[in-house]
């Protein structure tokens, strides 16, 4: 039998990643839910080609563009999540990006046996909500961003009180060995010019600035219960090594693999039984490199002082994270310069009205939206 397959996300870097591992293995999986927002051309090939049994478009013109040309088709074609009810799957994939992947995912725990999660955002705005419907549907939460996903294998073998430390590693981006002055002119081509990974433009920027490394340490703290003390960053140019557990017996541990969400994907796709060359050519190249680790300059990538901040409030990560996603926006627009990403963040936290919205505990995901909506607004006020 089949095991249908839902994508949140289908035309992002992940979704395609995942399309191009189940291509492989069609008579293993049933395309089942897909979901996007703009890219129209995008969204008819995976219908045709893919032909999953729902299609849930966000945009509003492309969701008229695909319902009136497919419309002869079997295909069932929605505005949001609202079917859900009765529509069970074996495994989704939650990949859309920022925000707007919390109220989807929640949605489809309760309409999937297990659940691969690709959405940080999601994570560090709403894991209370995800964490507690996911243990009372007896669901399964694996985390695929590669440091996440290494430090899950890794704490299989390893009690949580015998880790000392835990580094998440971060590759620098293209301007790790850019000078200090030169970062005041850095354009948005720049930025999204990743030297080792291929990503969507959002986290592209959000990996030159390393702003995603905070995020990370944010979700790596919910996922696993860690205390944020015992997590730290590593600048690691190679992208080879993806997370490190210092333990207390003196021994680390890491997991090495090439710079591909498939392969992170792919092993948790098929829980760890997979021929990885099946999906990726992967490169005879251990010992081809030396393995560099590098403090980080808190000069060059100011974001990293964030982790002093977001301890202190439940609901820190939220506004920092939805004051992030309007000035990556702004950015990639021309309308601030880069370094004002930075800037502006630090001006909310230090607003007369941040610690009222910081302090809140959200009990659902209204009240989330309600303190993610204040972040916004003042972000637009600090830019103009």
């Amino acid at each position: 039998m089949k095991k249908k397959i839902s994508i949140l996300g289908s035309t992002g870097s992940i979704g395609l990643s995942a399309l191009s591992i189940i291509e492989k293995e069609k008579n293993k999986f049933k395309p089942y839910i897909f979901s996007a927002n703009k890219n129209y051309s995008l969204i008819c090939k995976q219908i045709k080609k893919f032909k999953p049994v729902f299609f849930v478009i966000k945009d509003h013109k492309i969701f008229e563009k695909v319902s009136n040309r497919f419309k002869k088709n079997k295909i069932k074609i929605f505005k949001d999540f609202n079917f859900l009810k009765r529509n069970k799957c074996h495994l989704t994939i939650s990949a859309i990006p920022g925000i707007a992947g919390l109220e989807p995912t929640l949605k489809m725990i309760s309409n999937s046996q297990k659940i691969l999660i690709a959405n940080k955002e999601s994570i560090i705005c709403g894991w209370k909500l995800i964490s507690n419907k996911a243990k009372k549907k007896d669901n399964q939460l694996i985390p695929i961003d590669s440091e996440h996903y290494s430090i899950f294998k890794l704490l299989n073998e390893e009690k949580i009180s015998s880790v000392k430390k835990i580094y998440l590693t971060a590759s620098g981006g293209p301007f790790l060995n850019l000078s200090l002055k030169q970062f005041k002119n850095i354009r948005p081509d720049q930025a999204l010019n990743h030297p080792k990974w291929k990503m969507g433009k959002k986290i592209s920027i959000d990996s030159s600035t390393l702003m995603n490394k905070i995020f990370e340490l944010i979700e790596a703290q919910k996922l696993f219960n860690i205390p944020l003390k015992k997590l730290d960053i590593l600048i690691h140019p190679n992208s080879l090594v993806h997370a490190i557990l210092e333990l207390e017996n003196g021994l680390f541990k890491f997991i090495y693999h090439e710079t591909s969400m498939k392969i992170p994907l792919a092993n948790a796709i098929f829980d760890g039984e997979v021929k990885i060359n099946k999906f990726f050519n992967s490169k005879k190249f251990f010992g081809n490199e030396n393995l560099v680790f590098k403090k980080i300059n808190k000069k060059k990538f100011p974001a990293i002082k964030l982790k002093e901040k977001i301890a202190n409030y439940p609901s820190a990560p939220i506004i920092i994270n939805a004051a992030n996603e309007v000035l990556v926006d702004q950015f990639l627009a021309k309308k601030i310069a880069y370094m004002d990403i930075n800037k502006i963040i630090m001006a909310i936290l230090r607003d007369k009205n941040y610690k009222k919205y910081a302090i809140r505990s959200p009990k659902n995901i209204n009240q989330i939206f309600l303190i993610d909506s204040w972040a916004r607004t003042i972000t637009m006020k600090k830019i103009t």
